[in-house]
């Protein structure tokens, strides 16, 4: 299809994360594209492990991401969507009107209702935030990580290593990297150990205070808790009345239109994305950047096919030394075979490096 068979149109994308970014920089050949995120330079989400231990750096800014596009950055919030009037209101007071609307406003920290949890966790997106305490800590301390999942275990790995006088403890409500075959696992397990990490399995969190995690086990001190449990979608999507799922991620086709409003692509987390023979794509840059990147193309008339996909791997981090390279199935189901050490790590760098190269 070519990309000027259709007159330019005023899209709108919320969030520049990989899925949004990537719509936008897509759409933004041939079409006026206003990209509303607050931020000034992108999260880059996959690395804030590395931001939390004082090895990140400045991440490109968008406004450098987007040039020669046809796309105006507006840093500012989407707090209201009016679907019928086709309209979007910003915190700053700006209402933009538009033709098509990518909704990409991703995903965010999931409290689960824990007492305690918002007042005295820190959660993964302000992790130049931990690294200030840690930084500002007049001598080491004990630190949690709540979380056994990639999230968790990339941080308390990350950290362990970076901060060796620290004492760093994961939290796992079940089997951490429970996901992972069991050759993986027992690479996690055995790179844990040798950081010093003490890991508390089965031990779900029920009360955070500010000397660390409560569970059903018992209490499990820490100076600094870090909250990598899970994520939850924006609740923008289900408030302004597109169809979503149990967990409020908004129900698309199989050109990734929301099934209650066509004329709202959503894209990345926020979005619950069925392939067959592959199943609901789970969260994470893996499913959200060619999410972003096929929406891009859609909108530009470079492609009328329905979205596919398939997993080939899932990566690691376990500091900078280590990483774990995991094969999977299409539908993302393990198999047995791991790539670790050097080469596991120099995959995942690899695999980092591809990505924010799309981004730019």
């Amino acid at each position: 299809m070519s990309s000027t068979s259709s007159s330019p149109k005023r899209i709108v994308v919320l969030g520049a994360g990989y899925a949004g970014l990537t719509a936008a920089k897509g759409a933004g050949r041939h079409h006026d594209v206003t990209l509303v995120a607050p931020e000034e330079r992108i999260l880059h989400r996959i690395r804030q492990h590395e931001t939390a231990a004082g090895r990140g750096r400045d991440w490109p800014a968008i406004g450098d991401l987007v040039r020669g596009r046809r796309i105006r950055h507006q840093r500012a919030r989407a707090v209201e969507l009016d679907l019928a009037g086709h309209k979007v209101v910003l915190d700053d007071g700006t209402t933009l009107d538009y033709d098509t609307l990518v909704y990409a406003l991703g995903s965010r920290t999931a409290w689960h209702g824990v007492p305690g949890a918002v007042e005295h966790a820190h959660p993964v997106e302000r992790a130049a935030e931990v690294r200030r305490l840690i930084a500002e800590a007049p001598r080491p301390g004990t630190l949690a990580v709540v979380g056994g999942g990639a999230t968790g275990i990339e941080l308390a790995t990350e950290l362990a290593e970076a901060h060796p006088g620290w004492r760093v403890r994961i939290v796992a409500a079940g089997q951490v990297g429970g996901i992972y075959s069991a050759k993986g696992r027992a690479h996690i397990r055995r790179v844990l150990d040798r950081l010093g990490v003490e890991v508390h399995e089965n031990a779900t969190v029920t009360e955070v205070t500010p000397d660390g995690p409560r569970t059903a086990a018992g209490p499990i001190h820490a100076d600094l808790t870090v909250w990598a449990a899970s994520m939850e979608p924006h609740p923008l999507a289900a408030e302004a009345g597109l169809a979503v799922d149990e967990r409020g991620r908004a129900l698309v086709d199989d050109h990734l239109r929301s099934v209650s409003h066509p004329d709202v692509h959503v894209v990345g987390d926020a979005a619950a994305v069925t392939v067959p023979g592959v199943g609901t794509l789970r969260m994470g840059c893996a499913t959200a950047l060619p999410q972003g990147q096929y929406v891009g193309k859609l909108l530009d008339g470079r492609t009328a096919a329905p979205f596919s996909f398939r997993y080939v791997v899932q990566c690691l981090s376990l500091g900078r030394r280590d990483g774990l390279l995991q094969l999977v199935h299409p539908d993302d189901s393990m198999k047995p075979t791991v790539f670790t050490g050097t080469a596991g790590r120099l995959a995942k760098a690899g695999i980092v490096s591809v990505v924010l190269s799309a981004l730019k």
